[in-house]
């Protein structure tokens, strides 16, 4: 596996309502991304937000938006769309207005994320 980016994620704050069958907890963020590829900053404000079941199963779904320079120095964004069920099975999706990356757009991608002090790392590979 290639390792396309790491983008650090900063936690802001959270929303949360305990529902009667799942419970919702949205997680806003801004964060910072690097790589051999691009590098660039969340753009706005990015939001995970995570489904609940009662037995405690988790659908994961962030989804934010950067704006930084490809490999190239051209200015370009990356819109993402993580989706997973845990922190170790994540898929991302991601769009981008850089001809450089647009193979990102139809490569199958994972996606690791770490906890750490802030908020997350998230390891996205090809």
């Amino acid at each position: 596996m290639e390792l396309l980016m790491e983008i650090d994620i900063r936690i802001k704050g959270s929303q949360f309502v305990a529902g009667h069958t799942r419970d919702v907890c949205m997680i806003e963020f801004d964060g910072t991304a690097r790589g051999p590829h691009f590098n660039g900053e969340v753009i706005g404000t990015g939001v995970d937000t995570q489904k609940i079941e009662k037995t405690k199963e988790m659908v994961l779904s962030a989804r934010y938006m950067l704006e930084g320079k490809d490999a190239a120095g051209n200015d370009c964004r990356i819109f993402i769309e993580n989706n997973g069920g845990d922190f170790n099975n994540c898929k991302p999706t991601v769009y981008t207005n850089s001809p450089l990356l647009a193979e990102w757009e139809t490569t199958d991608l994972t996606a690791k994320v770490i906890p750490n002090d802030s908020g997350v790392l998230i390891q996205i590979y090809k």
